[in-house]
């Protein structure tokens, strides 16, 4: 049993130091970002959970490429060389990373890209005070490794089930209503937080869809002609189309990159079977929002 443990120790330490020489290796000529977050990141219940999952590095080794590997691509098509590597767990929030991954993300990076939990407080809805308090800590972390690192923070989506099910705490609300709530949250931890460069307006490009009438916004009563979904099938987490443009929006944010550059015939929409017509919509959705934030 021993010599089992000390096998695998051996194992996972040989692992972390490859994972370090690449990254270190990539600084000379390439941007280094990591991805911290957890299902939402990762792409839970669709295709793109282990997409492309050789392209990036998951630092927890479990075969991940999720959104960040959909920015990876991006970045490829747009010309750029960028090194990408995420750290994520399901159904966790900013400190539990702290708590549990400090010795695993503790790296030095270009960019740095946080999200938390769905409803920032598992038992407080809403309540930004943890995401707050873990935010300047990791913040504090990376710049620790990089005084210049380049940190955003990832708001995301209204969740139908908690909108459109009795037991939901926005029950009762407009689809957009618990976005607000989240972005009001990520807002004041990043205006609380000297060092983030600001927020990924995710869920507010989810709602932009939803008002242009491209998505649905209640996925319990289907789609009308022409329309997505962006939920998963259970309301709570992303389809294939709300990670895609999860991941445009990612991307025309740290990149600076317009996600329209991408083009009808973008690969990774190729791949998961969204169409010529749905990913030059997506994409400029994605331009639409960034352009707005920057208003």
């Amino acid at each position: 049993m021993d010599q089992m443990w000390h096998s695998s120790k051996q194992g996972r330490v040989a692992a972390f130091a490859a994972i370090w020489t690449m990254l270190m290796s990539a600084r000379a000529g390439a941007d280094t970002v990591l991805f911290v977050g957890n299902s939402f990141t990762f792409g839970y219940l669709s295709p793109v959970w282990h997409y492309r999952k050789d392209s990036v590095a998951d630092l927890n080794h479990e075969g991940v490429g999720g959104m960040p590997a959909l920015f990876k691509l991006f970045t490829q098509e747009a010309g750029l060389e960028w090194q990408v590597s995420l750290e994520t767990s399901p159904g966790k929030d900013l400190q539990w990373h702290i708590d549990q991954k400090t010795p695993v993300i503790d790296m030095p990076f270009d960019h740095v890209v946080l999200q938390s939990f769905s409803t920032l407080d598992a038992a407080h809805p809403g309540d930004p005070t943890s995401l707050i308090k873990s935010t300047g800590t990791l913040v504090s972390l990376f710049q620790a490794r990089n005084p210049k690192v380049d940190i955003w923070l990832d708001s995301t989506w209204s969740r139908a089930d908690l909108t459109y099910q009795p037991t939901g705490h926005w029950y009762g609300k407009p689809i957009d209503a618990m976005e607000k709530e989240v972005r009001a949250g990520y807002d004041k931890a990043a205006a609380a937080t000297p060092g983030v460069h600001g927020v990924l307006p995710v869920g507010q490009a989810f709602n932009r869809a939803i008002e242009t009438g491209f998505a649905t916004p209640n996925p319990y009563k289907g789609t009308g002609p022409g329309q997505i979904d962006l939920w998963a099938g259970d309301g709570y987490h992303a389809s294939t189309y709300g990670y895609y443009l999860e991941a445009l929006v990612a991307f025309g944010a740290v990149t600076g990159k317009d996600p329209r550059s991408l083009g009808q015939s973008e690969t990774a929409a190729v791949d998961l079977g969204i169409s010529p017509a749905q990913a030059t919509r997506l994409q400029q959705i994605a331009h639409n929002e960034l352009a707005t934030q920057k208003r």
